[in-house]
């Protein structure tokens, strides 16, 4: 299996304002109804699709999710190479498994399964 690029993420202090911003700026769909008010942003081919949203520590951030048949062994590859670990892998509710590192120079970057 390759490792694709299936989503990504954009999220600061203020998802509400981000939201609109980015529907405006670029002509997205937006929807934000659930309780976390997390937009779910509908992808455009040949784009994928995203998410724009409020973030948990109130600053901004954008991070790639990368597609992993195997979250754990990719997530100990990334720091065999010299990243460092930033979330196991996780279940989020109604949706994939993720985990989280910073690759050696700082940037986040997710893994995704089941997307």
């Amino acid at each position: 299996m390759g490792h694709p690029v299936v989503h990504f993420e954009i999220l600061g202090p203020d998802g509400a304002a981000l939201q609109k911003y980015y529907a405006d700026l670029f002509g997205w769909e937006i929807d934000a109804d659930n309780p976390q008010h997390y937009g779910m942003v509908k992808d455009i081919a040949p784009g994928i699709g995203g998410g724009v949203g409020p973030s948990q520590d109130g600053k901004p951030f954008v991070t790639v999710y990368v597609q992993s048949d195997d979250l754990q062994g990719s997530l100990d590859k990334a720091v065999s190479l010299g990243g460092t670990k930033l979330m196991e892998p996780m279940d989020i509710p109604g949706g994939p498994s993720i985990a989280m590192f910073t690759d050696p120079q700082g940037n986040v970057v997710g893994l995704v399964d089941g997307m």
